[in-house]
């Protein structure tokens, strides 16, 4: 998976902005506590984010390496939160911290797809995304010294 372009990769969160619709299930009361927030603005700005560093890149990305970095923390931290607010949201959940209707629009379909496919996607993604940055670093410590 390593040999995935980080363009690629990085393109693939532009789709987060979508998460728009999150704010939308909250005004209509289908979502409610912190998690349509958070989920929803932190995936906006992960997706926004995401197409000026694709401008970046398009002269490469070795310059740029701290601004992807930065980026992908971010983005990757962003899923971490929502899955937190997520379950402390769920209605029957023993971890459950916020009153309902919590999260439970995200367990039904079409919902279901963003925590069960989308986020694990994109968490894995972000983890690619670090180690390929890394190697990149690691290539260039050897470069120099060599």
């Amino acid at each position: 998976m390593l040999s995935i372009p980080l363009p690629v990769m990085i393109a693939l969160n532009v789709a987060r902005v979508f998460a728009v619709l999150f704010l939308m299930l909250a005004a209509e009361g289908r979502l409610s506590g912190p998690f349509p927030y958070s989920a929803a603005w932190g995936d906006i700005i992960t997706g926004a984010a995401a197409v000026p560093l694709l401008w970046l890149l398009k002269d490469g990305g070795a310059r740029h390496a701290r601004t992807i970095a930065v980026w992908n923390l971010f983005g990757a931290a962003d899923l971490v939160l929502a899955i937190g607010f997520g379950v402390t949201s769920a209605a029957g959940s023993p971890l459950q911290l916020f009153a309902a209707p919590g999260s439970e629009a995200m367990q039904h379909a079409p919902w279901s797809f963003v925590p069960t496919v989308l986020v694990p996607i994109w968490l894995i993604l972000h983890a690619i995304i670090a180690v390929g940055l890394r190697r990149a670093k690691l290539r260039q410590a050897v470069s120099v010294v060599a």
